[in-house]
């Protein structure tokens, strides 16, 4: 589990591709302080698996799902990526429940400066925007993020200078592709309000749906 607060910025230093999957090394240095080979690292959103550590470097495996579903099969030599090791549970909770597995990915469609912030605007799916709402959190490539606005085709977040120093948001261009990880809260509610009770269960009228949250005031 993580925060989506970025810790460190790394680098690609190799990449070996396989037929479906690849294997990456990563440059860095402050996450490895207290890591060893069988940690979680988010890189660029995605939990990877720590596989090998070099002095100032770890390399984690990536599978086919992963490059199905992420960004990351467009990440070349020197390419920099967002890092954050796993949370603590003595530590703060400075972003949101970030698991690091993407839904996804999207596209920046524009960026517009805003005074000493910056928008961003990325289109998606309908399967990833179906659970962004307005004011809602958004991981974008691994960062904690509040969602300004919500259209049809895309999403906007409003990005202050401190983010940007401290991640390759900075960096992205129109066009880019980005890895999305909606809120697991929203995920969860669905798939509980769609549950079928059994048909056998003995007081099925205790379930809890849509019209009983409506009627208790919850919706």
């Amino acid at each position: 589990m993580f925060t989506g607060i970025i810790e460190e910025i790394g680098e690609i230093l190799a990449m070996q591709r396989g037929r479906e999957s690849m294997t990456l090394t990563v440059k860095a240095q402050k996450i490895l302080e207290d890591v060893k080979p069988g940690d979680s690292i988010a890189t660029n959103g995605v939990c990877l698996t720590v596989a090998a550590l070099g002095k100032n470097s770890f390399k984690a495996d990536v599978m086919h799902e992963t490059m199905n579903r992420s960004a990351l099969g467009t990440l070349t030599i020197g390419s920099r990526v967002n890092l954050e090791r796993a949370m603590r549970a003595d530590g703060r909770f400075g972003g949101h429940m970030v698991a690091g597995h993407i839904d996804g990915t999207g596209h920046i469609t524009d960026i517009q400066k805003d005074d000493n912030a910056v928008w961003y605007t990325i289109a998606a799916t309908q399967e990833i925007l179906r659970y962004i709402i307005e004011k809602g959190s958004i991981a974008i490539d691994g960062i904690s993020l509040t969602v300004a606005k919500v259209t049809k085709e895309s999403f906007s977040v409003s990005v202050i200078p401190h983010t940007l120093q401290q991640t390759t948001l900075a960096e992205r261009k129109k066009g880019d592709i980005v890895n999305l990880e909606n809120d697991m809260v929203g995920k969860y509610i669905e798939k509980f309000l769609n549950i079928e009770a059994p048909k056998d269960a003995q007081n099925a009228k205790s379930r809890i749906d849509t019209k009983f949250l409506m009627k208790n005031g919850f919706l």
